[in-house]
Formats: structure tokens, sequence, C-alpha cells
């Protein structure tokens, strides 16, 4: 039987604790609505961690066997230690996956993963998003219509301070008339990166069933390959005899 997908659903929990707006839709946060619907889910073991856990609900010990990690941040993504922020940039570079779902395209981990600041337009209007699929063959989107659609939404629209993905899954359309790029596929270092726009923390967003599908595809998408890719680096040798004459940076031949 196959090993289960070891997946770490890490959220900030901040809003849940302190806005009533967002404790009536997720009184038990975030990371607990998307746990409850992949726990539910075939081969896939899930844990939860917050901000506010010890160790910020990311010990060494669980950071070092996640195989997914899901992460939701917004204001206090400032106080993730850098440290962590390493650890986890270090997991992804080797083979672990990454989701990073709405406002966690902003977060330090995934700032430096895409090497760019996060940012763009953004409005809490309660508009409706239409989030169009572009590539109906790929994983992540099985079992997804031709769209998604949800009654209301925060908007984020383009131009954004997101990097152009390997594959774009998602454009979104808003009620206002705006688009964005919201199913971002990435590889970064041996590690799968899925960028994931919906989710602002006032809407039941994730009690969505297309939406949580999309959730859980990325999570089989993402997880490391048995036979992680091998990339060689350092100074190698050549693979066949090199003709010619080496020489110093004065252009004088080398014995």
């Amino acid at each position: 039987m196959a090993q289960p997908i070891r997946v770490t659903v890490w959220n900030e929990f901040y809003h849940e604790q302190h806005l009533d707006i967002v404790k009536q839709v997720y009184p038990d946060g975030i990371h607990r609505a998307l746990a409850g619907y992949l726990e539910q889910q075939p081969g896939l073991e899930v844990t939860t961690g917050t901000l506010y856990d010890p160790q910020h609900g990311l010990p060494d010990e669980v950071v070092e066997r996640t195989d997914v990690l899901i992460w939701w941040s917004h204001m206090k993504d400032g106080e993730v230690p850098d440290e962590l922020v390493d650890k986890l940039y270090k997991r992804v570079m080797e083979g672990m996956g990454a989701i990073f779902l709405h406002s966690a395209s902003g977060s330090k981990l995934f700032r430096r993963l895409m090497g760019t600041g996060g940012g763009g337009k953004w409005r809490e209007a309660h508009e409706k998003e239409r989030l169009w699929v572009l590539k109906p063959g790929h994983p992540i989107v099985s079992g997804i219509g031709e769209y998604i659609e949800l009654p209301h939404e925060e908007m984020y629209g383009e131009p954004s301070n997101i990097p152009e993905p390997d594959e774009l899954l998602f454009m979104s359309w808003f009620e206002g008339g705006e688009v964005m790029r919201s199913g971002n596929v990435y590889t970064r270092g041996k590690g799968r990166v899925f960028y994931f726009r919906p989710g602002h923390e006032e809407y039941p967003t994730y009690y969505n069933k297309d939406i949580l599908r999309v959730i859980e595809n990325a999570v089989r998408w993402a997880a490391p390959s048995t036979e992680p890719p091998q990339i060689t680096t350092g100074n190698v040798s050549s693979l066949e005899p090199i003709k010619g004459v080496r020489r110093d940076w004065r252009g004088n031949p080398l014995e």
C-alpha cells in the first residue's frame, strides 16, 4: 500500500480570533475548515498548525515530515520568524510541495520562493468572482467544469506583482471588471508550488466543493515524487575530452 501524503495545513489564525464576522464563518479557523475536508479524502494524513501554537505550529519534526504544506496568512505574516522561513524554503527546494492561498501571495515564504514582492490591486465589495479553467487537462482541475463561480469574494486584480507561472490554470473575472491570474503553477528546485487566489476570510469560500476539490487535487499534484529528480551541482568533469588549450586570465597557455 502506498504511503499517505502527509499534509500540513498552516493558518495565521488571527482574524478568526479577533473579528466577529470571520469567527462566524470559520469558528474553528480556516485551517480546520480545510483540514476537515482533507481528512475525509483517501490517502491523506493531515496535520494543522497556527502562528499561535508552540513553535508557531511548525516544529522541526513537522517541517521534516511534511510532504505538502498549505499556507494561509495575511495580517500577521511578519511575525513568522525568518529562521522558520529559511527551513521551509529549504524543504521546498528539496522537494516538499507548497500551496499558497489568497493573501499568502504576500507572505515572506512565497516572496522568498518567487523572488518578488507581493501586492497589486484589491477591493472588498462583496462581488461575484468567476474562475475560468484555462488548462482542462491539468490534474489540479480534474473534476472541475469550465469555471468556478463564487457569489462573493475580495477582488485581486492585474497587474499583480506575482511572477509569470510555468502554467496558468485559472483566470479570474470579477463583477467590477478586473481580471487576475488565479491558479499559478511553479517549480522551485525539486518542489512544486501552486498559488490559488480565492479565500478571503469573510466569505465561506473554503466550504465550496469545487474550491476544496482544487485544493485536494493540488495536494496530490504537489506531493513529492517517489523518484525525485537528481540535480547535479558543483565542479564536474566533462563527459567527453575537451580539445583546446587552457589559458589564464591574461590569455597565456596553462600546462
